[in-house]
């Protein structure tokens, strides 16, 4: 007889244990009072909501004046010339290439960048003689700039030719969206060593 209660004990205190932890986790789940809900469970507006907040009812912000998202373009700063002219383009002429010693690989690559980009209207020998000129029997009606032998582009300063092959300039369209900033300096370096205007490129190290 005190088998049979033994035998009926032991499944009776484990279903008592269990309903004991079971209620436990239960209350351990259930939130407490929050004083301040709208501190812990924001109230925020969709993106493209309209936002009383704002004079202008929207949600959805413009970037600071300023600002530059990590790995994107720099900006120029504004800056007077001699007239007294603000512009992003006066800006420009005095930056300076980062990029401007390249070791043989480098001015390797930067060759391929200008005759792929470049090499069809201002051609391989930087002449302005590419296949869209090509001595005026080409479909361009123009004869493009000839950065090599003309004393205009020859002593244009680096960061003016950055800004014109990033925002384009006249008929040449931009090109930030075929060559990322370092290639374009890359590009600018490779026309100055041609023009003669930077030190020769960088010895490559022995392996």
């Amino acid at each position: 007889m005190q088998m049979m209660n033994r035998r009926m004990i032991y499944p009776f205190a484990l279903l008592l244990i269990a309903a004991t932890f079971g209620c436990s986790s239960e209350v351990k789940r259930k939130p407490g009072r929050v004083y301040m809900p709208d501190m812990a469970y924001s109230r925020a507006y969709e993106t493209y909501s309209s936002n009383p907040v704002f004079v202008d009812g929207q949600t959805n912000r413009q970037p600071v004046a300023g600002t530059v998202k990590r790995g994107a373009d720099w900006v120029y700063h504004l800056a007077k010339d001699a007239e007294g002219d603000t512009s992003h383009y006066f800006a420009s002429q005095m930056t300076k290439n980062p990029f401007p010693a390249l070791d043989d690989g480098q001015m390797k690559e930067a060759e391929r960048l200008y005759l792929i980009n470049c090499g069809i209207c201002h051609g391989t020998k930087l002449d302005g003689n590419g296949p869209l000129w090509k001595d005026g029997d080409g479909p361009y009606p123009a004869k493009p700039a000839a950065l090599v032998g003309d004393a205009k582009y020859e002593s244009m300063p680096e960061g003016q030719m950055f800004y014109s092959v990033t925002y384009g300039k006249n008929l040449m369209g931009p090109y930030a969206s075929q060559l990322d900033t370092k290639q374009r300096w890359m590009v600018i370096a490779y026309i100055k060593a041609k023009q003669g205007k930077t030190a020769p490129a960088a010895a490559t190290a022995n392996p």
